[in-house]
């Protein structure tokens, strides 16, 4: 059995300005509200997660994230309307990807070896 495993990276100049990475961390900040509780989620450090937002934030035309200060009630980091468009986009592109490939790969897979055992 093989595993196909298709990444789509979109670079803007030499910053990737989408990938999986970076997919993963909008959803994570959908789901937790912020940056911090999406880093946890992720197990990556808050200034990590921040950078990957930074990037995202200037590599489009309008920012994907945006973040509330802190304050009485506290602050929050969500997905702008261009974010959400942008990553529903990208998770249809990587289905649609994945579904043009794949029959070419499983006639491809054709030719592999059996896989060696692995070690449990």
């Amino acid at each position: 059995m093989y595993r196909l495993d298709l990444k789509i990276r979109l670079h803007n100049g030499t910053d990737i300005a989408l990938g999986p990475g970076k997919a993963d961390l909008l959803e994570a900040i959908a789901l937790h509200g912020s940056i911090s509780g999406a880093a946890r989620a992720m197990g990556m450090s808050y200034r990590r997660a921040w950078l990957l937002v930074e990037t995202m934030n200037r590599s489009f035309r309008q920012p994907l994230v945006s973040t509330l200060a802190g304050g009485k009630h506290g602050g929050g980091t969500q997905l702008t309307e261009t974010g959400e468009q942008v990553l529903q986009r990208y998770r249809a592109l990587c289905a649609q990807a994945l579904a043009a490939v794949q029959s070419g790969c499983d006639e491809l897979a054709d030719f592999l070896a059996d896989a060696p055992p692995t070690d449990s």
